[in-house]
């Protein structure tokens, strides 16, 4: 997952592969509620891992529910019965599906609670709810504005007595999370005589209100409804486990999928891209997004559990839609009518303005910078894309720490005009999709050119390693420190039985050809195996030298080195980097330092490390060093013609990153401060 301050997407092409989707949120929050409310215990399978489920588990062993965690797998030990373990203050990010529905349950338990989140999510209202809990005799109270988070449950002396006489009301064309948060928490209340829920006015977002009623059933609720108006819970509901439960793929996280099969698979070879995890039988109601992205071109086919995704039509077809019944995955069609021909319209979405941030206003504000143009109102938006490819713009999407914008917009990333999209806050996918722009990566193509390179060269104990690996970090980019490729060929050749001569020197090559290294979390790994520590003897910088004395070893390991420039982008730091391996590469800097500072940098580095050293002898070795890396007759030590050079004598390693990422940003299609 991305934790950088911005991820910047080269133009992409020729979408192709395999993507497995992570669990829907919708479901894997309500299974875990519905498993606190049962008695037994539930092993929850594929459950989605992401803010929002993180703070719902955390809510959950709060008020005294067991829970497990294994991977996907979560074992929930439920209530059953039990009064909740309170006072307790709870805090539940912007999760909606988590603050709406543990609101009621936690108001019908009985208990003292205070339900409190980000600032976003103390602007989404939730007064129609807290309207219908007090219809009922709940003593719920605001602990800042009228109608809106952070709130506090007080019943410290247990649920007062309920009105259940008349059927309780709720609005139903704001959020349907308010009705589904009652229908979670009644069934609680529901002993000898049913109880009613009278919907007012036209209930939005009918099909998340399906998936409610199904995992009801799951649970042993079964809920009748009359027209989606009206809703009744039998007498003498109770909860119980099932016992396990399989979490669904997320049909939502499933649109940007189609919508990439649809957009970019065309042309000689027809590809297409495979969904596993959600098929056409789903019971999500976003999965209809397949049938506005049929409607607009694309050719999708499908099974239990898995969907196939072609182009069809190109361009794609402009449509006019209704889009209540797939109000999150309908944002996904405002980027797909981008690669439309004509106008498409999207209505019916007034939930949109309050979900994770105003959602039309949002999408409007980056199409157009894009290059749409966009119409909005109350409830419907309408995009025109640009009229020819010379018409769309390099933009800086902002994306209002809201998931799906962030992932509808990666989408642009794949436009005619092969321009770069720059994703401001990538790490925002995490509330639902945390891997998902490793997912996007691995069903596109994009050419070597478009992968931006940062080279940083320079002697040894310059600091370069620890720079380039600080800027990799910061970019969201890969990291290859090329000194250590030589040393881990040497370990895998003596761990493979190859003596480092030249009698072995084409076996050691057809080895280095593959080897599979990857610098991760200030650590080396080859494979599984961590050789951080292995490969900085003494002894493995004697065998790293004698396999660089053979060449076909050495051409090799320059193949193997290319092999790292992949999506997002690639720091490399080395003594040749953009001399040799990386000579296109749009920045190359050479880092270097005094002799002095560098051998006190040593120094230091070997006293810390408890062995034992002398300044005036580390120095004179690194000039003597110096000296003979500078007169080698392959890949001298020198700056590339155009490489910038950075004294870092007297800079802190921070200062010398930001050196590097200013002379980044200053070489980028984008502000390095979207406005906005």
């Amino acid at each position: 997952m991305y934790s950088t301050a911005f991820l910047d997407l080269p133009p992409l092409q020729a979408a192709a592969g395999e993507v497995h989707l992570p669990g829907s949120k919708s479901i894997s929050n309500r299974v875990l509620l519905l498993a606190a409310l049962s008695n037994g215990t539930t092993t929850v399978h594929d459950l989605l891992a992401s803010d929002d489920t993180r703070v719902m588990l955390e809510a959950l062993r709060q008020i005294g529910c067991t829970v497990d965690e294994a991977g996907s797998t979560v074992r929930i030990t439920g209530l059953g019965g039990r009064l909740p373990q309170s006072p307790a203050k709870l805090f539940l990010g912007n999760a909606g599906t988590a603050m709406r529905p543990l609101t009621a349950a936690l108001a019908l338990l009985g208990g003292e609670f205070e339900l409190s989140g980000v600032p976003r999510m103390h602007e989404r209202p939730i007064g129609d709810l807290i309207d219908a809990l007090r219809q009922l005799g709940c003593q719920i109270d605001y602990l800042g504005n009228d109608g809106y988070p952070p709130l506090r449950i007080a019943h410290g002396q247990g649920v007062p007595a309920l009105a259940l006489a008349e059927p309780i009301r709720v609005r139903g064309d704001v959020s349907s999370q308010f009705l589904t948060a009652l229908l979670m928490a009644l069934p609680l209340a529901a002993g000898a005589q049913a109880v009613v829920i009278e919907v007012v006015g036209e209930l939005i977002s009918k099909p998340y209100i399906a998936i409610t009623l199904q995992l009801l059933a799951r649970f042993g609720i079964v809920v009748e409804h009359q027209n989606w108006q009206r809703f009744t819970i039998p007498a003498g509901s109770r909860y119980q486990s099932p016992g396990s439960i399989h979490v669904e793929a997320d049909a939502s996280s499933a649109s940007y999928f189609i919508a990439l099969g649809a957009i970019a698979t065309g042309g000689e070879g027809q590809k297409s891209i495979k969904i596993q995890g959600v098929g056409l039988d789903s019971i999500q109601g976003d999965i209809r997004f397949v049938e506005a992205a049929r409607a607009m071109g694309a050719v999708v086919t499908g099974g239990p559990n898995w969907l196939q995704i072609e182009r069809g039509a190109w361009p794609l077809k402009a449509i006019e839609l209704d889009c209540n019944h797939i109000p999150d995955a309908a944002m996904t069609l405002a980027v797909m009518a981008l690669y439309a021909e004509g106008t498409t319209t999207l209505t019916n979405i007034a939930s949109w303005r309050v979900k994770e941030t105003d959602r039309i206003a949002a999408m409007a504000t980056e199409l157009r910078k894009l290059g749409a143009t966009v119409e909005e109102g109350a409830d419907y938006i309408r995009v025109t894309p640009p009229a020819q490819p010379a018409d769309w713009k390099a933009a800086s999407i902002h994306t209002y720490d809201d998931h799906r914008v962030a992932m509808c917009f990666s989408l642009a990333a794949f436009n005619p005009a092969a321009l770069p999209v720059r994703i401001e806050d990538p790490k925002c996918v995490a509330k639902t999709f945390p891997d998902y722009f490793e997912a996007l990566f691995s069903v596109a193509q994009v050419e070597t050119t478009h992968i931006p390179v940062i080279c940083i060269d320079g002697p040894t104990a310059s600091g370069k390693g620890t720079v380039a690996a600080a800027v990799a970090q910061r970019l969201g980019y890969r990291f290859l420190d090329s000194g250590a490729m030589y040393r881990i060929t040497a370990l895998a050749s003596l761990r493979a039985g190859l003596a480092i001569d030249a009698d072995h020197e084409a076996r050691i090559a057809t080895l280095a050809q593959t080897l599979p290294v990857r610098f991760e979390g200030g650590k080396v790994w080859l494979g599984n195996d961590d050789v951080t520590e292995a490969i900085r003897t003494e002894e493995a910088g004697m065998n790293a030298s004698r396999v660089s004395a053979l060449p076909a070893v050495r051409t090799a390991l320059v193949d193997l080195q290319h092999s790292f420039q992949r999506l997002p982008g690639l720091v490399a730091d080395g003594r040749d980097m953009g001399t040799v391996i990386f000579p296109e590469a749009p920045l190359k800097v050479y880092l270097t330092a005094s002799a002095a500072c560098r051998a006190e940098r040593r120094y230091k580095q070997l006293i810390s490390k408890g062995f034992s050293a002398s300044i005036e002898d580390l120095r004179a070795d690194l000039e003597a060093r110096d000296a003979r890396d500078s007169s080698r007759s392959v890949a001298p030590l020198k700056p590339a013609q155009d490489a910038l050079v950075l004294d870092n004598s007297d800079l802190t390693i921070e200062q010398a990153v930001e050196q590097v990422l200013a002379w980044w940003q200053e070489r980028q299609r984008f502000a390095a401060s979207a406005q906005h």
